[in-house]
């Protein structure tokens, strides 16, 4: 379904996507995962067709670069930020794109029940809450019903509520066959929805994993930010990757994503091999199940 060949992405003299591959089968779910800075909003757009980039990608079998707009059509694309007029109702709002994406009243009423929103469309759009706003971008990716949907951070400016309802909405289009691509630096969205993880920093691949060897299975999640000695970041990175451990580099500390019963265990591993930890904060606390235990502060 999906093909990324040795694609590198640079501005000037910035290196955003380092020599990455990965494939994709149809119906698969995978999680482009890092911090922010990491590359996948880049890898993203070059997916898209919609960045000139070194490599090849294809989608169903259409090279990206010769044939955009072809490949282009079999994809759902949700950004991470929303463009919808405040005053325009969500009924108008949806029947607007599905006119430009020339496809009848009957198709966006089936993408509106596809995301929950069905009989929210009287609504004006800056009355809507995050979450329902995000499934109207979602119902607008649907509209055409495209085999593949691509998201950038599909919950990132969310609360927890708005957080589940998307993910929620996610797995019952993942459940119908659709493939996921999306941008996460949430474990929590990763465990709920992917089936693959490709781990990435600074543009480069550091690991294609799953979430089930990141994470047990239905454990909490929380994100552990440590504060190292001075120059040790990298170093220690390395060390806690090599245990086993879902590593954030995103230069204000070092955030370890770990099961809520192993909070101590990067600390100890650090130790072992004589890293300085000189302080450390919790995150997160998320089950994986996409409810939120605690608030967010990343």
């Amino acid at each position: 379904m999906i093909q990324v060949f040795h694609v590198t992405k640079a501005f000037q003299r910035v290196v955003a996507v380092d020599d990455l591959s990965f494939e994709l089968e149809q119906g698969g779910s995978l999680a482009l995962w890092g911090s922010n800075g990491a590359g996948k909003t880049t890898m993203i757009r070059c997916l898209l067709g919609v960045f000139p980039f070194r490599g090849s990608v294809t989608v169903k079998g259409i090279d990206v670069k010769k044939h955009g707009k072809q490949a282009r059509s079999f994809i759902g694309y949700v950004p991470q930020e929303l463009a919808f007029h405040d005053d325009a109702r969500l009924g108008a709002s949806i029947l607007f794109f599905a006119r430009l994406r020339k496809v009848g009243r009957e198709d966006a009423a089936v993408a509106l029940d596809a995301v929950g929103l069905r009989g929210h469309e009287r609504k004006r759009v800056r009355d809507l809450s995050g979450g329902m706003k995000q499934r109207l971008a979602l119902a607008v990716a649907l509209l055409a019903d495209p085999p593949i949907i691509v998201l950038d951070e599909p919950t990132s400016n969310l609360d927890a509520s708005g957080r589940g309802e998307v993910v929620e909405s996610l797995a019952r289009l993942r459940d119908a066959g659709k493939t996921l691509v999306f941008a996460s630096h949430r474990p929590d969205e990763v465990v709920s929805l992917a089936e693959r993880v490709i781990m990435m920093e600074r543009g480069k691949l550091i690991r294609d994993t799953t979430p089930s060897k990141l994470w047990p299975a239905y454990a909490p999640v929380q994100t552990i930010r440590l504060y190292l000695s001075e120059g040790t970041d990298e170093s220690a990175a390395a060390v806690l990757r090599e245990a086993g451990h879902a590593v954030n580099l995103n230069g204000h500390g070092l955030c370890v994503s770990v099961s809520r019963n192993r909070k101590a265990e990067p600390v100890a591993v650090l130790a072992k091999a004589s890293i300085i930890v000189r302080d450390f904060e919790v995150l997160e606390d998320i089950p994986a199940d996409g409810n939120a235990g605690s608030e967010d502060l990343t």
